[in-house]
Formats: C-alpha cells, sequence, structure tokens
C-alpha cells in the first residue's frame, strides 16, 4: 500500500492510500489524459457518490482500463 498526499480542487489536501498498481495506472492515465495526478483526482471526486475516494479511484481507473480495451 502507498500513501500520497492530494490537492483536490487546488484547495483541500487529503492524503489517499492505494496499491502500488493503481499508482502506476493512475500515472499512465495522466499521462494520456495530459492531466497532474491531482486533476484526475480532483475529477474522481467531484464524481463520487457515497464511497470512500480510494474505492472511487480504484473504479475509475478499471473502467477507464475496461473503456480503453473495447475502444471506446
Amino acid at each position: 500500500m502507498k500513501k500520497i498526499s492530494v490537492v483536490i480542487a487546488g484547495r483541500h489536501q487529503t492524503s489517499i492510500s492505494l496499491e502500488a498498481e493503481f499508482w502506476l495506472e493512475l500515472q499512465n492515465i495522466a499521462k494520456e489524459k495530459h492531466q497532474t495526478i491531482n486533476e484526475i483526482i480532483t475529477e474522481i471526486d467531484s464524481l463520487r457518490e457515497h464511497e470512500n475516494l480510494s474505492s472511487a479511484i480504484r473504479v475509475y481507473i478499471l473502467e477507464y482500463v475496461k473503456n480503453k480495451k473495447n475502444g471506446a
């Protein structure tokens, strides 16, 4: 498990714990989308409903990878 501090919406600092594999994939997504990790996490945070942020990030990564695989 890897813990990293991030800033959400440029103003709210928090720490997120994710497995190293998820952090690596999140970095790859950020590079593909030409965004920072903070920008992606801000986007995920704004779309989530009730799950905690780490879970929302894992789901976002899973959906991103599945959509990419399916050509979406």
